[in-house]
């Protein structure tokens, strides 16, 4: 395999890269990417912002469940790392890290049963986690974390299927996998609670 001088950070890179997935109208890079690939990295990047901003909300409380407080910081410690890659990726394609909307689009997604669309709190839902303390903050954060980790896995799925450049669906196949195991876990803290 050659050498790619591509002047990533090394975020995220893999090994596995395959000069055949090029494709003549791609700007130059280490990787053909297509329009679901941006769409996924500009859609999750707020997403991902959002979930770390819930963490930080319940992390600043008082008298909550140490369980909930360490799937909290294990959010962030996951997420925070995956924007920088995502917004890494835009870059290197030469793309906005924002949409033309404040919301994530997906196509074939109908967003009009979630909060925001694909899982992502509304400013009411996140002033109510806000102002909430103690054990109904705990329950507020687990049960809007588990919407909106059905929304990233959504987010995911589709670019799974549509998506062309390695590393985002790599990526995507890792969120589908960790959320779902994250909202089981969850499920199970807020029957506890």
């Amino acid at each position: 395999m050659q050498q790619l001088g591509n002047g990533n950070t090394g975020v995220g890179d893999d090994a596995g890269r395959s000069p055949a997935a090029t494709s003549p109208s791609a700007p130059a890079s280490d990787s053909a990417h297509n329009d679901a690939d941006v769409t996924f990295a500009q859609g999750m990047i707020p997403h991902h912002q959002q979930a770390v901003e819930m963490s930080d909300m319940l992390l600043a409380k008082q008298g909550i469940d140490p369980k909930v407080a360490s799937l909290a910081n294990a959010i962030k410690a996951a997420q925070a790392p995956e924007i920088e890659q995502m917004q890494g990726w835009l870059d290197q394609w030469g793309v906005s890290t924002t949409t033309s909307s404040s919301m994530p689009s997906m196509p074939g997604h109908d967003m009009s049963g979630m909060s925001g669309g694909l899982g992502m709190m509304s400013e009411q839902d996140m002033a109510a986690l806000r102002n909430a303390n103690g054990v109904e903050a705990s329950r507020l954060f687990l049960s809007q974390m588990i919407q909106h980790h059905q929304g990233a896995i959504a987010m995911a799925k589709t670019e799974i299927g549509s998506g062309q450049f390695p590393q985002a669906i790599t990526l995507a196949r890792s969120i589908v996998s960790s959320q779902q195991q994250e909202i089981t876990t969850m499920q199970g803290m807020l029957a506890a609670l």
